[in-house]
Order: C-alpha cells, then sequence, then structure tokens
C-alpha cells in the first residue's frame, strides 16, 4: 500500500506554466474586481475630466494641431494616460503592499508557482488592466464621434502593451524601492513628464530640436503615436520603429523587473 502512495505521489505533475501564471492573474482579477467601482472610476473618470477642462477650454482657442481638430487630436492621446497610471500604480503600489505588508507572495510562493511565475503573471495583469481602461475611455470618446471607425477599434489594444511596458518598469522600481514613499519621486519625478512631453497634448515638433529627442526615450511617446494612428486613420511608416521599441523595451525591462525582483522575493 506504502509503495502505490509513492508511485500515486511520484505521478503527480506540477501544473503547466500557462496555469500557473493564469492562477497569478487570475487571483488579482478576483481581489480587482470585488471592488471595482472604487478602484476603477477614479482612473476612468480623471481623463475624461482633464479632456472636457483642456479640450473644451483650450478648444475654443486652438483650432487645430498638426493639422487635425484639437478636440480630436486631444481625445485620440487621452486613451494612454489610464493605461500607464493604472499599470504603475498595480505594479508599485499594489506589488509593494502585497510584498511587504499583507504577505499575500508568501503563500503564493509555497506552492508550485516560482518567483518567475509570479512576476509574469503581474506584468500581464497589468497589461489587462491597461487594456480594459483604454476601451472604457475609447467608448466614451467614440459617442461623442472622435475616431475613425472602424479601425480605431484597434487602438486600445495598444492600452494592452502600455500596461506592459510600465507594469514591467514599476516593478523594475519596485525591486530597489525600500519604504513605500519613495514611490512619489518615481511618479512625479517621471510618469508626470512623460504624461506632458509624449505628444498628448501638443505633438512633440513643437518641442525645441535640443530637448525633443529626451521626448522620444520616454516609452509613452511611442504609445501616442501608434494610439493617435489608429484612432485618427493616420499612418505612415515610422509606426513600425514605434512598435518595434515598445516590444524591445517589454522584453528588456521584463527581464530585468524579474531578475531584481525574484531575488527581493526568496531572499
Amino acid at each position: 500500500m506504502n509503495n502505490n502512495i509513492c508511485e500515486v505521489t511520484l505521478n503527480i505533475k506540477p501544473p503547466s506554466f500557462i496555469k500557473r501564471i493564469y492562477s497569478v492573474w487570475f487571483r488579482h482579477f478576483r481581489v480587482y474586481t470585488i471592488h471595482l467601482i472604487s478602484n476603477g472610476l477614479p482612473v476612468f473618470l480623471e481623463p475624461l475630466f482633464f479632456l472636457a477642462a483642456i479640450g473644451i477650454g483650450l478648444g475654443q482657442y486652438i483650432v487645430e494641431m498638426d493639422g487635425i481638430p484639437y478636440i480630436k487630436f486631444l481625445a485620440s492621446g487621452i486613451l494612454v494616460p489610464p493605461a500607464m497610471f493604472t499599470a504603475a500604480y498595480e505594479c508599485t503600489f499594489g506589488t509593494f503592499i502585497r510584498l511587504e505588508f499583507d504577505k499575500v507572495y508568501d503563500g503564493m510562493l509555497s506552492s508550485s508557482i516560482s518567483a518567475k511565475d509570479l512576476l509574469i503573471g503581474e506584468i500581464l495583469f497589468a497589461g489587462t488592466k491597461g487594456l480594459f481602461f483604454s476601451y472604457c475611455v475609447f467608448l466614451i470618446i467614440s459617442i461623442f464621434g472622435l475616431v475613425s471607425f472602424p479601425i480605431a477599434l484597434l487602438a486600445p489594444i495598444v492600452g494592452f502593451f502600455i500596461g506592459l511596458m510600465f507594469g514591467s518598469l514599476s516593478l523594475l522600481v519596485t525591486s530597489f524601492v525600500k519604504t513605500i514613499n519613495h514611490f512619489n519621486f518615481y511618479f512625479t519625478g517621471i510618469l508626470t513628464p512623460m504624461f506632458f512631453f509624449s505628444g498628448i497634448v501638443f505633438p512633440l515638433s513643437g518641442l525645441p530640436q535640443n530637448i525633443r529627442w529626451i521626448a522620444y526615450i520616454f516609452p509613452l511617446a511611442h504609445s501616442t503615436r501608434l494610439v493617435r494612428a489608429f484612432c485618427l486613420n493616420i499612418f505612415d511608416f515610422n509606426l513600425i520603429y514605434n512598435f518595434i521599441y515598445i516590444i524591445v523595451f517589454i522584453l528588456i525591462i521584463g527581464f530585468f523587473a524579474v531578475k531584481g525582483l525574484s531575488k527581493r522575493l526568496i531572499s
């Protein structure tokens, strides 16, 4: 009988890589949707208030921007910030609280889930939130006829990649942060300037030549160009380079984020 028990135990296989990542993603999904209104409504409303205040206010004085009606120019860019900020909050404050205060990861790592599985699941959940909030904002601006159908339906998909980018970047930041208050430097010193200097409110061509190249280093600038192209059906060959930049950024930053935070998780 003991031999049979041992034989059954040896034949038990751990879940597949996909199932392990999915279990992390699904855990976050269940927890987040319990308080979906309080979690999601502020992120959803903030860009709409911004669009109303800036678009309607400046729209009376600025007729066009880059040959595009200003309200459309702004609306096509406003899909980007919700994906960035929601992914950043998820993988900074959210990850830090689960790691240092709630000790959620201790229980997860005691199962068949590895640190690598856990962090990839975190990044994918950040991408999912980026996709969801981009679609929410997209539905609103489409009601007002500010996008070009049907190609505009693909625009929020870029929000998924934005979520992956800033989920990876935020996890990398989290791997170095010792106290939760340090995230203020990340949001104020990196994300806020990125918001204003990525072509969302005004085109990058309006920047002085000597600082324009800095804006093109920002990952958000490449995301904004892709989203605007889909929203307004304005395409050019350079968009391929924008997409390649996004993929390379996700792979490189994601690799170092997983590597750095894995050491912290198992230490």
